[in-house]
């Protein structure tokens, strides 16, 4: 009788290799290859998407605190906040009683008084100083008594209310809030 070589050829020195071997061993070889690729493509991606989160000097400004001692009446500060001019106006008696009376007058975008400032702190008026038309920063004057654009003409009123020119909403109010009588916290 004639001894034949071994039929299985999974079977090589001795080590006999179960049905379901080469099948585990390439699955697993995808597997590894997937998430090789998946974490280097996470590595690629990351640098785009955290430049896109707020530079620390921005976030190192998120709020600002300024003492409103420094503000005579009837007189502007103009503070810089997230890279923009925020104006801090102390109003006169008199500017808040033309304010209040054109709370009912034809406006662009109507808004009364008492919605422009904080309860209780008609005298303070805090607003982004950038013309919603272009982005120009305004100046104190105007027909109204409030600021004018030097850019396309914009007049805002005492309130911060567009009056008049193409500037197509009121300037904007920043989230605020007083934390003493004498100081106010932007952001």
């Amino acid at each position: 009788m004639v001894e034949t070589a071994n039929a299985n050829p999974n079977v090589e020195h001795g080590h006999s290799a179960q049905p379901g071997d080469e099948g585990s061993r390439r699955d697993f070889i995808h597997i590894a290859a997937i998430a090789t690729v998946g974490v280097g493509a996470v590595a690629t991606v990351w640098p785009f998407i955290d430049q896109m989160n707020p530079s620390a000097d921005t976030l190192a400004l998120a709020s600002v605190e300024y003492d409103l001692s420094k503000v005579l009446v009837g007189s502007t500060a103009s503070i810089k906040w997230r890279g923009k001019p925020v104006f801090v106006r102390h109003r006169t008696p008199k500017e808040i009683a033309e304010a209040v009376a054109d709370d009912h007058a034809p406006m662009r975008e109507p808004a009364a008084d008492a919605s422009r400032h904080k309860p209780g702190k008609a005298e303070w008026l805090v607003l982004i100083g950038v013309c919603t038309h272009l982005g120009c920063v305004p100046n104190l004057g105007g027909t109204y008594g409030g600021w004018l654009c030097p850019c396309h003409g914009s007049v805002y009123d005492t309130a911060g209310r567009i009056r008049a020119g193409p500037a197509p909403l009121n300037l904007f109010l920043p989230d605020y809030e007083f934390l003493t009588p004498t100081k106010v916290k932007i952001g």
